[in-house]
């Protein structure tokens, strides 16, 4: 995967938009204002991504290219460095993960916004 892939994957996502609120090179992408991916244009290829604690913490043990979310809280991010070993079904997984955890934590009345 790469970052155009990644990119065009998550703004697939309804109602998935993208912006840099940090700075100019870090891409956030957002549901309903909330925050399901952040990635980096100029460094390695690696992708933020929401995760129940439980199951962040089994990907961490299984897998050296995810860790921690860098910057981010660790109990609910991991950090996947992408690169051409890491298939792009798994990254599509986590990203459809956290977009699902995203989703679900919003208000109802935001759910049915994006459900229109």
């Amino acid at each position: 995967m790469n970052i155009e892939s990644l990119r065009e994957y998550c703004l697939s996502k309804k109602g998935a938009t993208e912006s840099f609120p940090f700075d100019e090179t870090s891409l956030v992408f957002k549901v309903m204002n909330k925050m399901f991916a952040l990635t980096d244009l100029e460094e390695n290829l690696w992708v933020n991504v929401k995760c129940n604690p439980e199951t962040a913490i089994e990907l961490r043990e299984r897998y050296s290219f995810v860790m921690p979310g860098f910057h981010m809280n660790k109990k609910h991010w991991n950090t996947i460095r992408i690169d051409e070993t890491v298939p792009d079904t798994f990254v599509k997984k986590w990203v459809d993960h956290s977009y699902k955890l995203v989703v679900k934590s919003l208000s109802k009345k935001l759910q049915a916004e994006l459900n229109q």
